[in-house]
């Protein structure tokens, strides 16, 4: 079993469509570990995007994640980055496969409504981002 992040972005939050992507994910086999509803700051939306601080979608993710709440949830499975990345779908919702989280609940490729780690190395970092060791659920 591995674990990854997800963040239930501040689009999906605000149109109360967290609690079925919720759903989707368990659904899909993930166990909830953390999980905890915050207000990124804009220094905190910066430093963890911090790795497309060059690029030029930046300003306007670090605005869009400050922009309401977000939901991170740390989730376990078996291959858990990859099974996220393929249960949440492609970035833009227009091309994400039918079934998945982003084809069902996203608005645009700006407003894809969940955030999901792209490698084990970044998911650790990620986790670690949001929750302390001892918010973790299931680690002794």
């Amino acid at each position: 079993m591995s674990q990854t992040l997800a963040i239930i972005k501040p689009d999906a939050v605000g149109s109360g469509k967290a609690g079925k992507i919720l759903a989707h994910l368990e659904d899909a086999g993930f166990t909830v570990r953390a999980m905890k509803m915050v207000r990124l700051t804009k220094a905190q939306a910066g430093a963890f995007y911090e790795v497309h601080r060059e690029r030029p979608f930046y300003g306007e993710l670090v605005e869009f994640m400050t922009s309401g709440p977000v939901i991170p949830i740390v989730l376990e499975a078996d291959n858990a980055v990859a099974r996220l990345r393929e249960t949440i779908g492609a970035t833009d919702p227009a091309e994400a496969a039918e079934g998945t989280v982003r084809k069902l609940y996203a608005e645009s490729k700006g407003r894809n409504a969940i955030h999901a780690s792209d490698s084990d190395e970044n998911a650790r970092a990620e986790i670690a981002f949001f929750f302390s060791r001892s918010e973790l659920l299931g680690l002794d």
